[in-house]
């Protein structure tokens, strides 16, 4: 298990990044800078989903490999094992036929939540859909339905971060 560990410690969002399977390296750095403007915990990289040092993810990354804690696993669903075991929530962003939409989702703002982005082509696997605790699906009103993994990890983790930042007001 690959991770780094001299991260910065005063990071406290209780908001958490797993990666399954993502193909893009590129993809990966942008969720890399997104998790550092927006105070990610710590991001699991997951099955296929390169890890730093990789000269794709540092090009859109910017440094922040530097800046946000990570982890890989061999394989998602002990990423996701792991995470149930020290009680986290799992939300996979995905549309399925069971998700709720982001703008109607009720986050426990107080639990360590782990926020699941899947593969581009073929999103979240189905084996962790079914570990996860719910699935959250962003509304759009487009003919194509279909954003971008690391679009999608931007509009997602801001409006988690959002919600916190509005509750402490």
């Amino acid at each position: 298990m690959k991770t780094n560990s001299n991260k910065k410690e005063n990071n406290t969002s209780n908001i958490y990044v797993a990666l399954d399977n993502i193909r893009s390296a590129q993809n990966v750095g942008s969720f890399f800078r997104t998790s550092d403007s927006l105070s990610v915990d710590k991001i699991f990289l997951c099955g296929i989903t390169s890890v730093p040092p990789n000269k794709e993810i540092l090009k859109t990354a910017l440094g922040a490999t530097e800046s946000v804690k990570w982890e890989h696993f061999e394989k998602t669903s002990k990423c996701i094992e792991f995470l149930k075991a020290q009680g986290f929530k799992i939300i996979c962003i995905e549309q399925t036929e069971k998700s709720l939409m982001l703008n109607e989702y009720e986050f426990n703002l107080d639990q360590n939540i782990c926020l699941v982005f899947g593969n581009e082509i073929e999103g979240v696997s189905k084996e962790i859909i079914e570990m996860a605790d719910d699935c959250v699906e962003i509304p759009q009103l487009g003919a194509k339905h279909s954003l971008n993994v690391s679009v999608v990890g931007g509009i997602v983790i801001w409006d988690l971060l959002n919600r916190k930042l509005r509750r402490k007001l």
